[in-house]
């Protein structure tokens, strides 16, 4: 079963992770999968560096995640700085190793960059691509409730997610958005203009101050008064900070669930001690020997 059959049937869960840098060994993250494995996930995506960094990372990941025999390993994708023929040995080479499930992105260039644009500018034409030549891939394409930055207009961002399902996406993952209000309010917009493809939210624990406000910011994403309002009290104690963020996602959680979402996407941030707690505390999911 695929993932856009199993949204149909019921709400999917599942985590993401990121591989360790090329001079960092595996093995922690190997460790935290297993433990990771033990709440049933429907799925595990694996990121991918800017530009295409860290790919060898990713391959060894996920064929680790399909080799476990646990759940289904979804590669992150980028298409920009990348060639068509250089894209057609790493899909064929994902295949190969039992790998089809892929969300497909533009990417954003590494810093120093200076290499071209590559054979794509967009991510729907890297979707048409996968969709024509390899069509065995199942396709998520990345959506924004607060809309994308780079974007001037929500109408301008839902555009190119039609275009996107239209080209080929099998179901939409989104970026981090803490404002469940905003995700109902963006939901309705993506229904009215024609998209109907399943929504996977991506949920990003609170768990640290600093992390949690840079990582909004550099998405564009809002901060909610509420979420304001952990970081105003507990900010300066990093134990009493965490433990009214593990409270606050738990909650938001419960927000989106209540939303009606079809998947809940957990970024893992490679902790599986908070995401743990998060999941057993919530009651969602029991972990499992």
């Amino acid at each position: 079963m695929n993932i856009p059959q199993i949204m149909k049937e019921r709400m999917s869960f599942s985590f993401e992770v990121f591989p360790p840098k090329e001079d960092k060994p595996i093995e922690p993250l190997l460790n935290t999968l297993d433990y990771l494995y033990k709440f049933n996930p429907d799925f595990v995506s694996c990121t991918y560096g800017a530009g295409g960094t860290n790919a060898g990372r990713n391959v060894e990941i996920c064929k680790a995640i399909k080799d476990s025999g646990k759940t289904i390993p979804v590669t992150h994708f980028t298409c920009i700085g990348n060639s068509k023929e250089k894209i057609k040995r790493e899909l064929q080479n994902y295949l190969d190793i039992g790998v089809d499930h892929i969300l497909a992105l533009r990417g954003d260039y590494p810093k120093g960059w200076e290499g071209t644009r590559g054979d794509f500018n967009y991510a729907n034409e890297l979707v048409e691509f996968i969709k024509v030549n390899f069509p065995q891939f199942i396709i998520a394409i990345a959506g924004d409730p607060e809309k994308h930055v780079e974007c001037h207009s929500f109408d301008e961002d839902i555009s190119h997610l039609r275009v996107k399902q239209d080209y080929g996406g099998d179901y939409i993952m989104t970026q981090l958005c803490h404002d469940v209000d905003q995700f109902q309010w963006w939901r309705d917009r993506l229904n009215k203009s024609g998209i109907t493809l399943p929504i996977d939210v991506g949920v990003m624990p609170v768990l640290a101050k600093d992390p949690t406000i840079r990582m909004a910011l550099s998405n564009g994403s809002g901060i909610p008064r509420d979420l304001a309002e952990v970081i105003g009290r507990y900010g300066e104690n990093p134990e009493d900070f965490k433990k009214a963020g593990i409270e606050y996602t738990v909650k938001q959680i419960y927000k989106y669930m209540n939303a009606g979402i079809d998947g809940l996407h957990i970024y893992s941030l490679n902790k599986w001690e908070d995401v743990a707690e998060i999941i057993t505390t919530s009651g969602i999911r029991k972990m499992h020997d």
